[in-house]
């Protein structure tokens, strides 16, 4: 097993990476901030994912959390008190280096906690989702007076069906990881070691030829996808006319004041 930070601050990694044999473990490493992406953490991810995609003798990779008991957070998405400054993504991978990043081999989610906002949009990215039956899923950008412009808008209603991602993305609720498996968003549910059982899907995956891996992968982003690339545009329309609303200010502005 080779392992080892990629990003840190103050000394402590953002974000781990860990091999087992053709797996990679990466793991985001920012509890005492719920896991929320800042610049630094968006460029450690796709950091990681880089080095995931250009390593020949891994074939798919694992991303996971460290979190803290008893309220385990996956991740809590865009960290709002930088949220005025640089921009946490990259210009290819997008929001924390991984909603738009073009990959060629497979990740799995294991998802231990709530996944919020943009930790929701980090779920939604990858390709299979393991969760622990204590998680639940949410995009509350709403409550800001912003909108889940990270793929939230674009990926939920093809993974939850309309009804359920309209409720979620215009009330802010969460759904349970039961309800997030009766309807698809979850491939598998857990009441044991989430990142175990996540390692072991991937390893099933990684059993197969990497080429043959790749073409399947990209074919089915393609068939579900036909049409991101205007979803895209519009998607940055309304991204201009959030960011440039009184009420995006006026919801920020009230979160620092809570945060102190």
């Amino acid at each position: 097993m080779a392992s080892g930070p990629v990003g840190t601050v103050s000394g402590m990694p953002l974000v781990t990476f860990e091999e087992f044999g053709p797996v990679a473990v990466i793991t985001l490493n920012r509890p005492e901030a719920r896991n929320a992406i800042n610049p630094a953490m968006a460029n450690a991810i796709e950091a990681a994912i880089d080095r995931l995609e250009g390593d020949a003798n891994l074939r798919a990779g694992v991303l996971a959390a460290t979190t803290t008991e008893p309220n385990p957070v996956f991740c809590a998405g865009n960290d709002l008190r930088t949220i005025h400054g640089e921009p946490a993504g990259t210009p290819r991978g997008g929001f924390a280096g991984i909603v738009a990043y073009q990959r060629t081999k497979p990740i799995v989610a294991a998802v231990d906690g709530l996944a919020t906002s943009g930790g929701c949009e980090i779920v939604l990215s990858c390709d299979l989702v393991v969760a622990s039956t204590r998680s639940a899923f949410a995009v509350a950008e709403i409550r800001w007076g912003l909108a889940p412009l990270a793929g939230g808008l674009i990926r939920l209603p093809g993974r939850l069906g309309r009804a359920t991602a309209m409720d979620m993305i215009l009330t802010g609720q969460p759904i349970s990881a039961e309800r997030a498996f009766q309807l698809g968003l979850v491939s598998t549910l857990t009441d044991g070691d989430v990142r175990q059982v996540a390692r072991e899907r991937a390893e099933l995956i990684a059993q197969f030829d990497a080429e043959t891996i790749r073409i399947n992968l990209q074919t089915a982003h393609r068939a579900a996808t036909v049409n991101e690339d205007e979803l895209w545009r519009l998607n940055d329309e309304a991204a201009d006319l959030i960011f440039n609303s009184p009420t995006f200010r006026e919801g920020v502005a009230a979160f620092e004041r809570r945060k102190g």
